[in-house]
């Protein structure tokens, strides 16, 4: 029988957690809810055993209790959602049904199974969010913390405040055991190409752009995938119900620098390995010239939020969590896996 269900388990973060689970906990079963929208891939998890990938929608209520029963699920991690700023401010219909209303039916159906039939038994529901919920920090503001307001000023960000408005609402009115964790920039393998360093990284390998939002100077928190899924182990196992906990990476740095170290990273790496150059002959290594040639400058997106930050006092208090790995070294890995995952990230730019 399966006790854990993880959403959106086939995205970049989902699938990240669901391989660290399985490396962790290996006598457990895993089911995947996941409806394989664009950035949905199955590939990310076609080399694990004892993952059931359950093809389907996080807003069909009786599709999640009918698992939730079934297969004795006892705890609940949701990653589903609709993620990207840019897509929130073309169309933000789908990240009020996806993000609200359907963190709203995975409630539902989790009272439905835990509570309502009266069994009694120990469950967890683990929402993960997002620091975007706090707002724009101003540059000497210390970090945001659990206790901060909401401010969100994305469509996108606003959505996610709404969904951890309900997981709390769903806690203090039901009894619902629940938790929410909030995490910093996220970065590693498996991440769709349309955020920052895989678009990047694959723009550079093409020789193309690598837009900079206005002046470069928006600041990120930046986490790695693998530390992020330390965190939330250790909040889904440990942490106290109705509590949040933030996850940041202690790492901010400026997207134009950040930037800049990509570049520099993807050089140094075609140095040490000249057959590259024959893999990726539209490089500006491969051609003698500097990767961040390719940097240029573009409109700002509106409501840009300017700064994002997280302190993990709590987490690390109270969870024992704290980042292992530093920025220069999980961007140098970021780039070699990029570089040695094209099997992996062909198909999705051929389809985009």
């Amino acid at each position: 029988m399966a006790d854990l269900l993880v959403t959106g388990g086939a995205g970049f973060i989902g699938a990240n957690f669901v391989r660290h689970w399985r490396r962790a906990h290996p006598a457990d079963a895993i089911v995947v809810l996941d409806a394989l929208t664009y950035a949905g891939n199955p590939t990310n998890l076609a080399d694990l055993d004892g993952v059931d990938l359950v093809v389907g929608d996080i807003r069909d209520t009786a599709l999640v209790e009918r698992l939730l029963v079934e297969r004795g699920i006892d705890r609940l991690i949701h990653f589903a959602a609709e993620s990207h700023v840019d897509r929130s401010i073309a169309g933000p219909d789908a990240f009020v049904e996806t993000n609200i209303m359907g963190t709203h039916s995975l409630l539902k159906a989790a009272r439905a199974a835990w509570l309502d039939r009266g069994t009694g038994r120990p469950h967890r529901f683990h929402n993960v969010s997002t620091d975007e919920v706090f707002g724009s920090l101003a540059p000497e503001a210390p970090p945001a913390t659990e206790a901060s307001p909401f401010a969100p000023n994305s469509p996108y960000a606003a959505s996610k405040a709404a969904a951890d408005h309900l997981v709390r609402a769903y806690h203090r009115t039901y009894g619902l055991d629940a938790v929410t964790s909030f995490c910093s920039n996220n970065y590693g393998p498996y991440q769709f190409p349309e955020k920052l360093i895989p678009l990047f990284l694959l723009n550079a390998l093409h020789g193309l752009p690598l837009p900079l939002y206005g002046d470069g100077r928006n600041v990120r928190d930046w986490l790695h995938v693998e530390d992020h899924c330390r965190g939330l182990e250790a909040a889904l196992l440990h942490g106290a119900a109705g509590e949040s906990y933030a996850l940041g990476g202690g790492e901010e740095q400026d997207n134009i620098r950040l930037a800049q170290s990509l570049c520099a990273g993807l050089d140094a790496l075609f140095a040490d390995r000249p057959e590259l150059a024959r893999r990726f002959p539209d490089a500006p290594p491969a051609r003698g010239r500097a990767t961040a040639a390719l940097l240029h400058f573009v409109a700002d997106r509106p409501g840009h939020d300017r700064r994002y930050a997280l302190a993990t006092d709590k987490a690390r208090d109270r969870l024992g969590f704290a980042p292992r790995r530093r920025l220069a070294d999980g961007l140098a890995q970021s780039i070699a896996w990029y570089v040695e995952a094209e099997a992996w990230w062909r198909p999705l730019r051929a389809a985009a």
